[in-house]
C-alpha cells in the first residue's frame, strides 16, 4: 500500500472514545498491536505512518483509550502484515 504525503494532509484526528476508554477488550487489542509492532521492530510513529493513522490516535489505540473503527483496525493489521483475525486472536478476542 503506497501512501502519498497528501494523504496525511487531509487526515483528521478522530474524536476520543470516553465511553469505551479502558475497556478490557480495547486494552487487550492495544497490547496485541504493541506486541506485533515490537516483533517487527517498528516504532509507534512508523506503524502510524504505514497505517495512515495519526500517531496520537495510534497511541490511544495501543493504550486502550480509543475504539478504532473497522477501517482503521484493518489498516493497522495490514501495516503489521497480519490478518484482522490473527490480530483479534493475539488479543484473545
Amino acid at each position: 500500500m503506497v501512501i502519498s504525503s497528501t494523504d496525511f494532509e487531509h487526515q483528521v484526528m478522530p474524536a476520543s472514545s470516553p465511553r469505551y476508554a479502558d475497556d478490557p477488550r480495547l486494552i487487550a487489542l492495544g497490547k496485541a498491536i504493541q506486541r506485533a509492532r515490537g516483533a517487527l521492530n517498528l516504532s509507534q510513529e512508523e506503524l502510524a505512518h504505514k497505517s495512515a493513522i495519526d500517531r496520537s490516535y495510534m497511541s490511544g489505540i495501543e493504550r486502550g483509550k480509543q475504539n478504532p473503527g473497522i477501517v482503521a483496525f484493518l489498516q493497522v493489521a495490514e501495516a503489521l502484515d497480519i490478518t484482522a483475525a490473527e490480530l483479534f486472536s493475539a488479543a484473545g478476542l
